[in-house]
């Protein structure tokens, strides 16, 4: 492992940047750390009008309309996405495509992180883990930004936070925190893999979401994915984008992080 993926790995506590965003807890169990992320509002989704003549800013109608959200209790959001090595240590295999332990495991479908899950708090049984909400995960990939990226609207500069496609990096995953982190230090929120929400998907929700903890459609065929992948274009990075698929889908760019709650 790099010496910068591995300070990131093994610090006890970082102290972060950033409103809403408080400490890295070292989680001993398992090797899963996490961000606090303190309760807040924010505008979920795109507006449609920032987009005007922007060829990489591309607002698509699921994303519509803007709309507040508020968060109103603070949570625990995975720094990374879970990785190989810690989804073999709870699941005794390695289902990845693309093998590397500190690479973010993959070819894992929206029910496979919910057995994975049950494992966990199973054999932790002082935390409750779940998938992050499709709105809890947005509010902590904007880590208090209003910006198309999290680092702001120029696409030029992704390369800086993300893996992705058609800029040299694509073909694979790479291991977890070697770009940069956003404001309040979560890396990969944009990049490596898509990762699995909590939520069904409706592309419809947005115009009668809940204001406060919107939890998604209350059924549905599909379960959504955001934050782009090593494939995507840059397009496709942005903190607004909403992706779906079938509970049952297994691809060699999507994963997950979790949530760990706070009792």
């Amino acid at each position: 492992m790099k010496n910068k993926n591995k300070k990131i790995m093994l610090m006890s506590v970082i102290a972060l940047m950033g409103q809403n965003a408080q400490a890295v807890e070292f989680k001993n169990f398992e090797g899963i750390r996490f961000v606090k992320i303190d309760a807040g509002c924010f505008q979920m989704g795109q507006d449609k009008q920032t987009d005007l003549n922007a060829k990489d800013k591309q607002t698509t109608g699921n994303e519509l309309p803007q709309h507040k959200v508020c968060i109103d209790k603070p949570f625990y959001l995975g720094e990374s996405e879970v990785t190989q090595k810690q989804w073999e240590d709870v699941m005794g295999n390695n289902p990845s495509k693309f093998k590397g332990m500190y690479r973010p495991v993959e070819r894992v479908s929206w029910n496979d992180t919910q057995t994975f899950i049950e494992k966990l708090n199973s054999r932790d049984k002082g935390n409750f883990y779940r998938l992050p909400t499709e709105a809890e995960w947005e509010y902590a990939a904007r880590a208090g930004t209003t910006t198309v990226y999290s680092f702001g609207d120029d696409s030029k500069v992704i390369r800086d936070y993300a893996w992705f496609g058609n800029e040299g990096y694509g073909g694979d995953t790479h291991e977890v925190g070697q770009k940069k982190a956003n404001p309040w230090e979560l890396v990969d929120m944009h990049g490596n893999v898509w990762e699995w929400v909590q939520d069904w998907y409706d592309p419809n929700y947005y115009k009668n979401s809940l204001e406060t903890n919107p939890n998604g459609a209350e059924t549905g065929q599909y379960k959504i994915y955001r934050g782009g992948s090593w494939v995507t274009k840059p397009n496709n990075l942005r903190s607004a984008v909403r992706y779906s698929g079938l509970p049952s889908t297994r691809s060699g760019d999507i994963g997950f992080r979790l949530v760990r709650e706070i009792k």
